[in-house]
């Protein structure tokens, strides 16, 4: 067999993570088996059809590296091919016009609650001629269902499920104005592009029963099925806007990087074993249905940005200098050729301090940053209260051999037992907040060594000159 999965998106609205972990693990089903990746925007809403939404669902897969094989389909675009299905099923018996009013199947849902009928449509015209239909109505298009026995599915995350066929009604498939519903163009479409193997949510099984009455009916093979529990929040409730940000978009905007959140998610209802930090690569070797949780998983903030953390310690330096750039730019910070080479020698502080690409800038701003700096509250009254102590470190420096990472920590110490009673902590303070504003920071006398005597001495200057 030749694989081929699929992943559909509705374009009204952002890329949700629910639907990124979706696309993920078809992504990775294709991949395992050496497959196709489909992509299929469900656009046929043309109320709420957004091509922003489009846009962002692309830029979604892109930034995850969920690249697709061939164009990208729209389903509305394919209306005159479920419209011809619709066709044939009504040419073979297999379908039949209904010419219901509004009145008469609100008369029946209220019927079928009362007597506790599964199906809220009676079927009057399943058998009925179309010579008996009126004249004012024009008719929509059902389906015929099975009317006993029972519809089984056999998927590969659920086990065996199965419906009672008087449970299924007779469905819509062509509108009175003729356009298909999204249960018939669902089901032509994925037949039309080969997909095998169709890996959604679970809040989709019911769907499934249904789909399988059109699939049946046209005698096409039955698709391979996995629904996936659905994501969770940390309160067991199902992922919403409660819990925290939805969109994919918004985690690459809060510093978080397209690797981590690719191996977040693929551990959000998978797992091998007690593996946890996982590769693209190891990711396509290890993939398999067998291995999808039966359980919904629980989004966890707390593990993600763990991960993003050692996903950010392991990156090259040079990829993240060019992630960040966009974030210090917007920050009004120029990342010149000096201020890269200042951030590269930093970069295991930084990266050890780090959880997030935004936490990373903040970490390293002070090096990009031009005099005067912004200083505050609490680091400029610890400048005016060590002014003696600044001033002295200047002829210090002065004096001493040119600062270098190796030479930094034994200058201070030194510095430290002429002036500050051999105690680093009155050295550090004030030259922490002199050389980058504030009172905290990565280590001072690493980030002096980095800067070097003339930037360092520069610092203390401006830093004397506005809070003294």
């Amino acid at each position: 067999m030749n694989v081929v999965t699929r992943f559909p998106p509705s374009p009204t609205g952002f890329m949700h993570i629910g639907n990124a972990r979706t696309a993920l693990f078809n992504w990775l089903y294709a991949r395992a088996n050496g497959g196709k990746f489909v992509v299929r925007i469900e656009d046929t809403d043309r109320k709420r059809h957004s091509e922003e939404a489009v846009e962002a669902i692309i830029r979604g897969l892109e930034w995850l590296g969920l690249n697709w094989d061939g164009e990208i389909v729209s389903q509305f675009a394919r209306a005159d091919r479920h419209r011809e299905v619709a066709q044939q099923l009504l040419d073979e018996g297999k379908a039949y016009y209904c010419y219901c009013s509004p009145e008469e199947l609100e008369v029946m849902r209220e019927d079928a609650k009362t007597t506790g009928r599964p199906t809220a449509y009676d079927k009057r015209w399943r058998d009925k001629s179309p010579s008996e239909a009126p004249a004012d109505i024009k008719p929509v298009v059902r389906i015929k269902a099975p009317l006993s026995g029972k519809t089984i599915i056999k998927d590969e995350v659920q086990g065996e499920v199965s419906v009672n066929n008087e449970q299924i009604d007779d469905f819509i498939i062509l509108r009175s104005d003729g356009t298909p519903t999204y249960m018939l163009s669902v089901v032509v479409d994925d037949h039309d592009m080969g997909v095998t193997h169709i890996i959604r949510g679970d809040d989709h099984l019911n769907n499934a029963f249904r789909q399988q009455v059109i699939i049946d009916a046209m005698g096409w093979d039955i698709p391979v099925y996995a629904h996936t529990p659905l994501i969770h929040g940390p309160d067991g409730k199902k992922f919403s806007k409660r819990h925290g940000a939805q969109s994919v978009e918004e985690y690459k905007e809060m510093g978080y990087l397209a690797d981590a959140m690719f191996n977040y998610l693929l551990r959000l209802g998978w797992a091998h074993g007690d593996d946890e930090i996982i590769s693209r690569k190891q990711a396509v070797k290890w993939f398999s249905l067998s291995s999808l949780g039966k359980s919904p998983a629980n989004f966890d903030f707390a593990k993600l940005e763990n991960l993003n953390a050692n996903y950010i310690k392991e990156s090259d330096i040079n990829s993240l200098i060019e992630l960040t750039k966009p974030i210090f730019e917007q920050k009004g910070l120029t990342i010149s050729d000096k201020k890269i080479a200042y951030i590269t020698a930093g970069q295991d502080e930084l990266k050890n301090r780090s959880k997030t690409l935004l936490q990373f800038v903040d970490e390293a701003a002070f090096y990009c940053k031009a005099l005067p700096l912004e200083y505050e509250d609490k680091a400029a009254q610890t400048i005016k209260d060590n002014g003696d102590t600044l001033r002295a470190m200047i002829s210090a420096l002065e004096s001493a051999e040119p600062l270098t990472k190796e030479n930094a920590m034994p200058f201070f110490k030194q510095f430290a037992q002429d002036h500050a009673d051999g105690k680093l902590g009155k050295v550090g303070m004030p030259l922490r907040a002199a050389l980058t504003g504030k009172t905290s920071s990565v280590s001072i006398f690493e980030a002096a060594g980095i800067l070097g005597t003339e930037d360092v001495i520069s610092r203390i200057n401006s830093a004397l000159s506005q809070n003294t």
